[in-house]
Order: C-alpha cells, then structure tokens, then sequence
C-alpha cells in the first residue's frame, strides 16, 4: 500500500478525522495486544499535531483537556487497557536524556506512544509503526500517512477505504 493523503478544510473536520484513526488504532490493538503503538507526527510548529492528538486521546475516553508536552516531555493518559504517552522532544537537547527518563518502559502492550518531533531522539526511540505529515494548506491542512509496518498498512487500507 502506498503512502495516504487526505486533504481537511477546517479544524473540525481535522478533529473527525483523528477519531477514525483512533477506531484504527484500537482494531490494531485487538489483534496485537501484547504491542505497542508508536507515531511519529511531522510538520511545523503549529501544524496541528497537538490538536490531532487531543482528538485521539479523546476517542479513547478521555474528558480532561489534553495540552502540549513542550516543557514536560511527556503527557500520560491511562484509559484502560490502553496508555497513551504523547510526547514532544522540540526541547531536547541530547536523545540520551531519554534513556535518563526511561523512555523504554513507555513502549508497553496496549501502549500508544505518540511522538512529536522523533527525529530528536533519534537512536533512542522505536521506530515508527506509522509516520503522520502535517503540512499547511491554507487554512486547512494536508495529513499524509505513511504506514511502515504490515499491521499498520492493512489498517491504513481499512481507513482508506473510509474517505473513498
């Protein structure tokens, strides 16, 4: 399968989006429950990868607000089964500064680990099951999907075939 793009006009539709791809993340844990989850999301400083996150930690059940990680490193969501780790590496100065915190005990069964800015801990982290683009387009934005694992390009074509 090739690489997926899809085209939002507004933030709502951003948000809708996002929901979907929870729905497509749960299935993937349904049949992978002793793996975790992990996503890059790329793009510029306010592209959107914050609000995109909001919408899937809310798809999963959360009610609380869910707020950039800039000067925490990382947010945790625990709603069973799953965790979900949003983090956000803008900051960082060295990928060693990951071993320090532990980021290795992040990638758990039934973890999703969503990774802003990953190419800061390059060497560090898991490599991505699914890599997610933001770029602008206007006042909308362009999000393009590149799924880098098996399990993630069958869910991604289940997706696709969503928007057709």
């Amino acid at each position: 399968m090739q690489n997926l793009t899809f085209s939002f006009k507004n933030e709502t539709e951003m948000l809708q989006f996002g929901q979907k791809l929870a729905v497509t993340f749960k299935q993937f844990f349904a049949k992978n429950s002793d793996r975790s989850l992990v996503v890059y999301l790329n793009g510029e400083l306010g592209a959107g990868k914050t609000t995109l996150t909001r919408s899937i930690v809310q798809a999963f059940g959360h009610n609380g607000n869910v707020k950039s990680p800039t000067y925490t490193l990382v947010e945790e969501y625990h709603l069973p089964p799953y965790s979900i780790y949003h983090f956000d590496l803008y900051r960082l100065s060295d990928p060693e500064e990951l071993e320090f915190m532990g980021i290795r005990d992040y990638f758990q069964a039934q973890s999703l680990c969503l990774l802003e800015w990953a190419e800061k801990g390059q060497g560090v982290i898991a490599e991505a099951d699914l890599d997610i683009q933001i770029d602008y387009d206007g006042n909308g934005r362009i999000i393009r999907l590149q799924p880098n694992t098996l399990e993630m390009k069958n869910k991604m074509s289940t997706l696709a075939r969503i928007y057709e």
